[in-house]
């Protein structure tokens, strides 16, 4: 594809009354679309405990949706390590790797993925948090290489896959990470835009060259929702509107039909809450999508955009998903590394 690399972020939502099986089917579905129209990555969010969402067996939609795909990667945005012993991922993307050689991405973040219940349910220590994450991801690299002398414990699958790694994140913590490793480095502005400039801003400066990247890659996730007029898109985004209102109100966060307006719905304190956490979207026509884009691009050096679209109709998603592709061929990105 030429233009603007852009990739797809699922969460795989899912509507009321709804059980997991029809929400995995468009997945399915979106991501054969996405390859069809020049997406270069399909990434699945890990959630827990969160009614409307069936992403919580990542590793398991990854390989479904890789099985059903053929060209397009694969991928995690991400897998939240502290949740996981190190060992135990390694053996699920080595095994996908296996399945899928060339194909899978391991995109990692720290945060828990739920709350306080979750993690105990995880088998999370509660005073977790998250600072052990670089060990963690030392760890985790061990087993994804070659093995190394002395080596007691062995991934297996996983060992030597080289399996490439993306950290993910909202703050400054992971950007910095991502710099001083010479890793690929994606910034959550579809849910968290607060530190995304600073954040930018600090990867490219500290960024030091690694055996797995030369040049910084920096990747923005976004919510987008492009139709044919202004007025159709913003209409559409008043489903993830609802769902960000019904998040901090602690409800179920299931799609729901858009509504001519947002005004009857919410107060001034949580309307405001919402388009903090929607602060980086791009909504509109085309050419409003693509003036966004290049604004996004131009103040980031974003080398791909991750693009995060829920709306009520699968079909209205697919569309958006078909106009953003379009306006990404027509859009230049920042430098880019070989390899990626």
């Amino acid at each position: 594809m030429n233009g603007l690399p852009i990739s797809v972020l699922d969460l795989v939502g899912m509507k009321p009354d709804e059980n997991p099986a029809p929400a995995i089917a468009r997945s399915v579905d979106l991501a054969q679309h996405a390859e069809e129209w020049g997406y270069k990555r399909f990434w699945l969010a890990e959630h827990h405990s969160i009614d409307g969402l069936a992403c919580s067996a990542t590793a398991v939609l990854i390989g479904h949706i890789a099985g059903k795909t053929n060209s397009i990667r694969v991928g995690s945005g991400g897998i939240m390590l502290p949740n996981h012993a190190p060992l135990v991922v390694a053996e699920q993307f080595g095994t996908l790797e296996a399945l899928y050689p060339g194909r899978i991405d391991l995109g990692l973040g720290r945060a828990p993925g739920g709350d306080f219940h979750t993690m105990r349910a995880l088998r999370r220590s509660l005073q977790q948090s998250g600072d052990d994450f670089p060990e963690l991801l030392e760890e985790l690299r061990t087993y994804l290489g070659p093995v190394r002398a002395g080596q007691a414990v062995k991934a297996t699958p996983g060992q030597n896959s080289n399996v490439p790694i993306t950290l993910l994140g909202s703050s400054l913590f992971s950007a910095q990470l991502a710099a001083r490793l010479g890793l690929p480095f994606a910034f959550a502005a579809h849910f968290a835009p607060e530190y995304l400039y600073a954040a930018a801003d600090l990867y490219h400066r500290e960024f030091k060259a690694s055996a797995a990247l030369e040049k910084p890659y920096m990747m923005v996730g976004v919510q987008i929702i492009a139709a044919e007029t202004d007025g159709e898109a913003q209409r559409l985004f008043t489903t993830p509107q609802q769902r960000f209102l019904r998040l901090i109100r602690s409800q179920p966060v299931e799609l729901l039909p858009p509504v001519d307006s947002m005004d009857m719905l919410w107060t001034d304190f949580e309307r405001a809450a919402v388009m903090s956490k929607l602060g980086a979207a791009i909504v509109g026509s085309n050419a409003t999508v693509k003036e966004g884009i290049e604004r996004l691009v131009e103040r980031t050096g974003a080398s791909e955009i991750i693009v995060a679209t829920d709306t009520f109709t699968h079909e209205a998603r697919l569309e958006s998903y078909k106009r953003v592709a379009e306006v990404a061929r027509t859009v230049e990105s920042a430098p880019v590394s070989a390899g990626l």
